[in-house]
């Protein structure tokens, strides 16, 4: 099996992965890394040859870009503390504690390649957080911290991650350069990713074709982060910036093709990369099994006891953080999302898996320094890394399900009705507006124009059926079930016509350009 073949083997497990996972109950990011783990070991399998410094530019800035159209540039402002505390705070608590031990433990290991150890370690990974979150129904407010924590914890840890290198590289270390490096990197990605933004939105209005602004939204990622890092910027958070300002501006309510063509688009895009992305963690295993040959034990020893202090610190700091913020959030009444319960912030703190970035950084650490010397200790600092990747996410990743289930944390499927209802009203509510201005410019048929107002109240009451009353939910639900009659009728008729203009393209004489024409203009009308 070459290169090629094993990446069509991962493309396929990463289909694979999700229907399996969910009649296993188990989140697909876990069961691809298990899958690579399976094909690490297999003789015929041959070792994955991808630069390190590759992996992040070609993998995180679809992920991120995916992740970031769930959510919204208020929900970050909103929850701008709890994400302060977890994505910067506990991130550079987490590498000084990982950093500490790890120096104590490991012979020989200076403690500026244990800081290096401890921040690409330290961030939990935003993929694996949000694809296992997601699927298991929890209260939106602990989806908003996790994606917000894991979204921008990246940029923290990998700005610390490249000062701890450089200074081991060098062999010299400056605070005021390392924290003005920070702010800096910080300034060049924001200014890099509204730049980019900006100019991403002006240009998919000239284009006009959704499937030109489509692919548009697959190249402005990457473009967003090599820019920012050619600058010495933080490419991470130059895509959030870019992916945040487009889901901002650049989109249009009444272009649904490119609305629809898009989702499903970064939902393909989404579910195969993160496939891919996982699968090579469990690919690289290779690397620890060969570092590790000879002396299994001691080096288990300390991946054990820094995976201990990952978890522990992780749960000393989530406590009197969410209490903390409990109290500032009662006090303030600020409109954050915050736990509510210790059941909840448990499950906050067993959410803490790592991922993509930790492996991509523990591959890309020097062989040599700049005097032309080893890595101090480097083949330790990639297998305790390993270590923790895999304990966190698959031990983690396999029994979260059991736990939200074991602890009984639920979405709030009230509030989200009352929510619905409430967007199906205002709906309604701007479709009745829109037909009074017409009105009123207008000579509208009375019977017309009363057919139009049932429509604005329908519009409302297809969303949320509650919004009306007893006599009115009863005579909609018939108007339904006529509807779909009809619609079954309409559908069939389609059918029976794409069928036969299907068949025209297999005819002498044919011209299949045309043939396809015809037909997206029969699918239009279907989706209709």
């Amino acid at each position: 099996m070459d290169q090629l073949a094993l990446l069509f083997v991962l493309l396929l497990g990463a289909l694979v992965s999700v229907p399996v996972g969910d009649r296993l109950g188990l989140p697909a990011p876990v069961l691809m890394t298990l899958f690579g783990g399976v094909l690490a070991v297999a003789a015929f399998v041959p070792d994955v040859d991808i630069p390190p410094d590759l992996i992040l530019p070609a993998l995180l800035p679809p992920l991120l870009y995916a992740a970031v159209r769930r959510t919204s540039w208020r929900q970050f402002a909103a929850n701008v503390r709890p994400i302060f505390l977890l994505a910067v705070a506990l991130v550079f608590v987490t590498m000084v504690c990982v950093a500490l031990v790890a120096n104590a433990i490991v012979p020989g290991l200076p403690i500026g390649a244990a800081v290096a150890l401890g921040a690409l370690i330290a961030p939990p990974d935003p993929v694996a957080a949000t694809s296992v979150a997601g699927q298991l129904g929890l209260p939106r407010r602990l989806v908003s911290i996790l994606e917000g924590e894991g979204l921008f914890n990246d940029v923290t840890a990998i700005v610390l991650y490249h000062v701890a290198v450089a200074a081991v590289v060098s062999g010299s270390f400056s605070p005021w350069k390392a924290g003005l490096d920070l702010v800096l990197s910080a300034v060049v990605a924001l200014a890099v990713g509204l730049a980019l933004g900006w100019g991403a939105n002006r240009l998919m209005d000239l284009l006009g074709d959704p499937t030109l602004q489509i692919g548009m939204t697959l190249l402005v990622p990457y473009a967003s982060y090599v820019l920012a890092e050619k600058l010495q910027g933080s490419g991470v958070l130059a895509v959030l910036t870019t992916a945040l300002f487009l889901a901002e501006y650049a989109t249009d309510a009444d272009d649904v093709m490119t609305r629809l063509a898009g989702h499903a688009f970064w939902d393909i895009i989404d579910t195969l990369v993160t496939g891919v992305a996982f699968g090579l963690i469990g690919l690289e295993l290779h690397i620890a099994i060969r570092t590790a040959e000879g002396r299994w034990g001691e080096m288990l020893g300390w991946a054990a006891a820094v995976v201990g202090v990952v978890i522990v610190v992780r749960l000393l700091w989530l406590l009197p953080a969410t209490w903390l913020t409990k109290r500032l959030h009662a006090r303030r009444d600020y409109d954050e999302e915050i736990p509510v319960s210790w059941r909840e912030t448990v499950v906050m703190w067993w959410s803490g898996m790592r991922g993509v970035a930790s492996v991509a950084l523990a591959l890309a650490v020097p062989l040599k320094t700049d005097d032309g010397a080893p890595f101090p200790k480097r083949d330790e600092i990639v297998f305790i890394a390993f270590g923790v990747i895999i304990v966190t996410l698959v031990l983690q990743g396999m029994t979260l399900p059991w736990l939200v289930r074991r602890l009984g944390v639920r979405a709030d499927s009230e509030r989200e009705k009352e929510f619905e209802k409430e967007l199906a009203v205002r709906a309604a509510k701007a479709a009745k507006r829109r037909l009074r201005e017409i009105e009123q410019v207008e000579d509208l048929p009375e019977e017309l124009s009363e057919q139009m107002l049932r429509q604005a109240f329908e519009i409302g009451i297809r969303i949320s059926p509650d919004m009306g009353e007893e006599e009115r939910r009863e005579a909609q639900h018939q108007r339904v079930r006529r509807l779909k009659r009809v619609r079954r009728i309409q559908g069939e008729m389609l059918s029976a016509a794409r069928h036969e203009v299907l068949a025209a393209r297999s005819e002498a004489g044919a011209d299949p350009e045309i043939v396809d024409r015809v037909l997206r203009h029969l699918d239009v009308r279907s989706l209709r």
